[in-house]
């Protein structure tokens, strides 16, 4: 059910992926540097990033792009409904394609969440020159599984919802289309650390000692499965490090892509 108009971020403009507009912020930065992309949590979108993106361009002068996933933000529908197979086709089909059409190669991919475990397979696959992933998921917790459930109730109260219509077009269909897919049961088995253990490009982690949607070891797996250099950062909060701590986290990014992501 559409809400019957666009959410777009200030700033941003659309790329088409399969005849599909896709939502796009494109800040300029240094030519000569891998650029920053950006990839969203479950429920979020280009402005749910809120002011991460100018916070993180301002501290590193590097091209910095996020985007909205398919039904999410002022992007397009999906093209066919969302099952656990996404994070792969996200990852191997959308991003190559995105990146090709934004004329980036080798960027230093930035995802928090769902988006994380997206960066973390395209790294395995694909040449990053870095990845940084906030509260990434490699495995199916029960804690994730029973965050979940409590925010389909909040979703279903209609609160969360109308938070949701304010940032995206279609908020029944990224709401959805994340939920359905962390709680069909023949998700619990899936599992990342085969990816993570073919990622060699400088990795750092980020994850909040808190974090309601998963514990300590999603990061405890990636880095124990890592082939190359990982670093590693527990912050005070929650499921939202960058926007929790984000004077611990920008900073930390800033000097992890200064230094490793050149």
């Amino acid at each position: 059910m559409s809400t019957g108009g666009r959410a777009s971020a200030a700033g941003t403009s659309t790329v088409e992926i399969d005849g599909i507009p896709i939502e796009v912020l494109d800040l300029p930065g240094a030519e000569n540097e891998a650029a920053l992309v950006l990839l969203h949590e479950g429920l979020g979108s280009v402005a749910l990033w809120r002011g991460f993106p100018s916070e993180l361009h301002r501290a590193t002068g590097r091209r910095l792009v996020a985007f909205s996933r398919y039904g999410h933000g002022a992007s397009g529908p999906a093209p066919r409904p969302r099952t656990p197979a996404f994070f792969h086709e996200e990852a191997l089909d959308v991003l190559p394609e995105l990146l090709s059409k934004l004329h980036l190669t080798g960027p230093v991919l930035i995802g928090h969440s769902d988006g994380a475990s997206i960066a973390l397979i395209h790294a395995a696959h694909q040449r990053v020159s870095g990845i940084v992933l906030l509260a990434p998921h490699v495995i199916v917790e029960e804690i994730t599984v029973a965050a979940i459930r409590r925010t389909r109730e909040a979703y279903a109260g209609g609160e969360l919802r109308s938070r949701m219509a304010r940032h995206h077009a279609d908020p029944d269909a990224a709401f959805w289309g994340w939920c359905d897919v962390w709680l069909d049961p023949a998700f619990r088995a899936w599992s990342l650390e085969v990816e993570a253990a073919q990622v060699s490009a400088p990795m750092l982690l980020i994850q909040g000692a808190e974090d309601p949607y998963g514990s300590l070891e999603q990061i405890d797996r990636i880095e124990a499965q890592a082939s190359g250099p990982v670093q590693r950062l527990v912050v005070p909060g929650g499921h939202a490090p960058h926007v929790e701590q984000g004077a611990q986290v920008v900073p930390a990014i800033a000097q992890f892509v200064g230094r490793d992501c050149s």
